[in-house]
């Protein structure tokens, strides 16, 4: 008897902001990962224009792609911005690649983007796990960044008020892609027509990672100099003490709580996301 399959596991659609285009690249890394890259910017400027003034680099959370703020980025562009927005490894339009998949390594990869793309500074806005992200970017690439917007960030996998039961969520990813692998399936389903072993498997893994990391000292961001936004939802499931404990390491920085909303900031108040990107570059001016 053919083993019963587990319950897919989801799926997300994918829609691109309606700023204008100016570049829509897959930027290879040595590892083999291809990284969707775009920037928007406002209508009837070159590229090189776009990029010497100092960019906005967008950086999205666990399991999505920059798709997710495509609100945030018509405002911005809508204000005169730039924005520099990429799909992170083994996300979105982008490939995996064979190196392990760390917060550090994804701050990393965006320092490629921002080399290939001749990016000397960028004004960094996170979300989420892209929060993370900003943070290591702003302690550890510091000549690179000229301010940053931290939303939703953690500092330790136990600074997340689990919402979504990661670790089952995981869990079923993986036997997805046991089940079709490891299944002889009937001549009445077409496999390519399933959820594929490849993408199970990759999305179990970014889950784990939530699970895994991150573990950073608040004392290591001590260091931070640029204007500096901790911004997080009323009702996000970022425990308060941590987010507290990130905006008192950071020198100055600003604690923004949205009213009203959880995790979702980028959709669901992109008004305040693109506010404070902007305040930071009048702070920076």
């Amino acid at each position: 008897m053919m083993p019963l399959p587990p319950r897919p596991y989801r799926t997300t659609s994918y829609g691109l902001p309606t700023s204008p285009l100016a570049y829509a690249q897959r930027i290879a890394l040595a590892d083999g990962a291809r990284l969707a890259t775009f920037v928007y910017g406002p209508e009837g400027k070159a590229l090189a224009d776009l990029l010497g003034a100092t960019p906005v680099l967008a950086l999205h959370g666990n399991g999505g792609s920059h798709a997710g703020f495509a609100a945030v980025i018509e405002r911005l562009v809508a204000a005169g911005c730039t924005v520099v927005a990429f799909d992170a490894r083994g996300q979105g339009q982008s490939t995996r690649g064979t190196l392990a998949l760390t917060y550090e390594q994804f701050a990393d990869d965006a320092i490629c983007v921002l080399d290939t793309l001749g990016v000397e500074r960028a004004h960094v806005l996170g979300h989420s796990d892209g929060g993370i992200e900003a943070l290591l970017l702003a302690r550890d690439h510091a000549d690179r960044v000229a301010s940053i917007v931290a939303g939703g960030a953690n500092l330790t996998p136990e600074g997340v008020i689990d919402e979504w039961d990661t670790s089952a969520s995981a869990e079923a990813g993986r036997r997805w892609a046991t089940w079709v692998l490891d299944s002889k399936l009937p001549p009445t389903i077409d496999p390519s027509l399933l959820p594929s072993a490849q993408n199970a498997s990759r999305d179990a893994e970014l889950l784990q990672l939530m699970l895994d990391e991150p573990h950073i000292d608040p004392a290591t961001l001590g260091g931070i100099s640029c204007p500096s936004c901790v911004l997080v939802g009323e009702h996000d499931c970022i425990t308060r003490d941590e987010t507290l404990a990130i905006a008192d390491a950071i020198e100055g920085a600003r604690l923004v709580t949205v009213p009203g909303v959880g995790h979702g900031l980028p959709r669901n108040a992109p008004d305040s996301v693109a506010l404070q990107v902007l305040t930071n570059m009048l702070l920076c001016s």
